[in-house]
């Protein structure tokens, strides 16, 4: 279709209310134009200046510096760069303007619009297309032939010609009854007649339409198909319709994902399992390459192997699939293949289960003996977040990490206080030493000191025979990291400082000296300086572990963080709880946004634990939530989610079981709604299902 930017004549020069007579004669006599658009500051239409207005100026014997203002018409004709040809024709037909002005989509002038320009390009167009049917009509299989309105023929293919066995300067001129004296043009009762016709050796099937001429009068194209090459092709739609129908039918009942591809490794179908497991759109896959969009699943391997495979168990998002990629075959040859990705019910491979519960027990054990040998078990890549202040913390953490010094972690309870300190030791230069973690709340205060120190044989009541080594002993040459460090007596802050000091310390029940090169990290969550105030804590210790200290924010200031926690923790949690959560429904995902999180990260991964459990199609919604999470949020700012929840997403649910239970058999789905077919079609475009 002819679009109006292809017929208007662009211009770069405008003018203003207050622009001078003498400018508008210059633009009109250096770009030969009938009328100038007037703008405002933003290149907004608000009128124009006419060749008649310029002359009427002149004809006055205005100044050449006059304003052009007074003599501005500002009911112009102005048309959209993206309005369609049909209304285009009828502005034209209608107006008396004989020049429009084109504007954007900002509504700026970027042209202007005559019916000269409408006719030249319309001329242009009628050319091309001419051009362009010659061509397809010469490198077709039909025969073709065109009469004038006195039935002589004026056009006739190479085609035809060969089926005539006919020369064609011998053709043209001549009556169309005559070269085809079957075609009995004056019995023709409808514009269109379609016949079985002989034409020399060839059996064709003949479809015989008129036209009008430019005199007004009737001339015909007659075009031929021979019957055996139409039978070919009807008999490859055919196959290629059943085909369809086939994959139609399956991929519509299919409960795992699927996959079609042609022998060229273009996406020809996929169905919505495998949609929500990727996390992908139809319109993004379909006639794109597999091997681009979705590599992984090495699909293209059939098309040369030619054989049926299944693949190992792959993961994404924690959920854990496997590939089953077969050929499609058709008279021999391979046209394409199909994969099939099950990733909800996989008791049919029930051995490579088996396999995989081995395997993960062995993972098991092994990170149990990982974890015995006291070690750090993240770094700075696995502390996830997309906050500026966090980054610039990673980073400062991270030089500190070098040092010697005394690091004290601080923030609210489960913001990763934890995590920091094991990226501190793993970037440090102690990270092949021990990393010894102490709560010490968690610790009964009569049991702290030995914990700390370790103590003697024969020590206290209950103590072993041959002693035992305390924290600071496993934490030589490495890191101690002292957890809730506020919860400490002051007997034992007193111990604690000394060995800070000295670098040494006495077991309990022992009178050697022991010494040890230990880093501290220390974290809390507690306010230690109003501590040290009220004589909690003491004040020499607090500066002693004070030497370079960072402060966590809380998850609530920065929500940046928590879509992309929701994301990591549910691919996580999929693995851990062996669930196939593909994401999180925008209603449930808003409520978390506005939580306040007391408990920080920790209780948000909680909530998505429980969440995930109770999630049954494939998202978890809003109803999966805690109550207690959507009673703390705003009541006027979830008043829209509310409300969605208890009317939309009921509904919904609704829909999606019926779906579920049918199938996918929008008939009975519909059935079982209690609505009609075409009302289920309205739901599911509401909810873009």
């Amino acid at each position: 279709m002819i679009q109006l930017q292809d017929m208007m004549t662009p211009i770069n020069r405008t003018i203003k209310r207050n622009s001078s007579l003498q400018e508008a004669i210059e633009i009109m006599k250096d770009n030969k134009w009938n009328i100038i658009p007037v703008t405002n500051s933003d290149g907004k239409l608000i009128g124009v200046l006419t060749r008649s207005k310029v002359y009427e100026m002149v004809l006055a014997q205005l100044p050449l510096q006059a304003k052009v203002e007074k003599y501005i018409i500002k009911e112009a004709v102005a048309l959209p760069v993206n309005t369609p040809y049909e209304v285009i024709e009828e502005v034209v037909k209608r107006s008396r303007v004989g020049t429009g002005v084109v504007l954007d989509e900002k509504d700026r002038v970027i042209g202007l619009f005559t019916k000269t320009d409408m006719i030249a390009t319309l001329l242009r167009s009628s050319n091309s297309l001419k051009g362009q049917l010659e061509i397809i009509l010469e490198n077709s299989h039909l025969g073709a032939i065109m009469t004038n309105g006195d039935q002589q023929i004026i056009y006739v293919n190479d085609r035809l010609s060969k089926m005539l066995e006919t020369e064609y300067d011998e053709l043209i001129g001549e009556s169309l009854s005559t070269v085809i004296p079957s075609i009995n043009i004056n019995n023709l009762e409808d514009d269109v007649h379609i016949k079985k016709l002989q034409i020399g050796a060839h059996q064709t099937i003949l479809r015989l339409s008129s036209y009008q001429t430019v005199r007004n009068r009737k001339g015909f194209i007659a075009l031929f198909q021979d019957i055996s090459e139409l039978e070919g092709m009807a008999s490859e739609l055919e196959s290629v319709r059943n085909l369809k129908q086939t994959l139609d039918t399956a991929i519509d009942h299919a409960y795992d994902g699927m996959i079609m591809i042609d022998d060229k490794g273009v996406i020809k179908m996929v169905n919505p399992p495998l949609l929500e497991l990727f996390s992908l759109k139809k319109l993004d896959l379909v006639g794109k390459q597999v091997d681009k969009l979705l590599p992984h699943l090495h699909l293209t391997n059939v098309l040369k192997s030619e054989q049926a495979e299944v693949s190992d168990f792959l993961e994404i998002n924690g959920i854990k699939y496997i590939i089953n990629r077969i050929p499609i075959f058709q008279a021999g040859k391979v046209i394409g293949a199909i994969g099939t990705i099950m990733f909800r019910q996989l008791n049919q491979v029930s051995e490579l289960f088996k396999k995989l519960e081995k395997a993960e027990h062995k993972a098991a054990y092994y990170l149990k003996q990982l974890q015995n040998t006291e070690t750090s078990r993240f770094t700075w890549e696995q502390i996830i977040s997309n906050d500026p202040f966090i980054d610039k913390l990673k980073k400062s953490a991270a030089k500190a990490a070098k040092g010697r010094s005394t690091i004290l972690i601080r923030g609210e309870s489960g913001t990763g206080k934890e995590l920091f300190a094991h990226a501190i030791h793993s970037s440090s230069a102690r990270k092949d030493g021990r990393f010894v973690v102490v709560n010490c709340a968690a610790i009964p205060e009569d049991l702290l000191e030995s914990e700390f120190f370790g103590y003697e044989g024969g020590a206290f009541t209950g103590a072993k025979q041959k002693g035992k080594p305390g924290k600071f002993d496993l934490a030589d040459g490495g890191t101690l990291f002292l957890d809730e460090i506020g919860d400490m007596s002051l007997s034992l802050q007193a111990k604690l400082l000394r060995v800070l000091q000295e670098r040494e310390f006495y077991r309990v029940g022992g009178t050697e000296r022991i010494q040890v090169d230990v880093r501290i990290i220390a974290a809390t969550n507690r306010p230690l300086e109003e501590m040290v105030e009220n004589g909690e804590f003491r004040e020499d210790l607090y500066y002693r572990l004070n030497v370079i200290s960072f402060h966590i924010p809380p998850l609530r200031k920065r929500p940046h963080d928590i879509g992309l926690l929701i994301a990591t923790f549910i691919k996580d949690l999929n693995r851990l709880l062996g669930t196939s959560v593909t994401g999180i429904h925008q209603d449930a995902q808003d409520i978390l946004l506005r939580y306040h999180w007391p408990g920080n990260v920790r209780e948000l991964r909680n909530i998505l634990e429980r969440a995930m459990t109770f999630a049954e199609f494939g998202k978890i919604q809003a109803s999966d939530l805690p109550e207690y999470v959507i009673e703390k949020v705003d009541k006027t700012a979830i008043q829209t989610i509310t409300h969605f929840k208890l009317a939309e997403s009921a509904e919904l649910d609704a829909i999606k079981r019926a779906l579920h239970d049918c199938g996918g058999n929008k008939s009975k789905a519909a059935k079982i709604l209690g609505i009609s077919r075409s009302g289920l079609y309205e739901k599911l475009k509401k909810y873009k299902l």
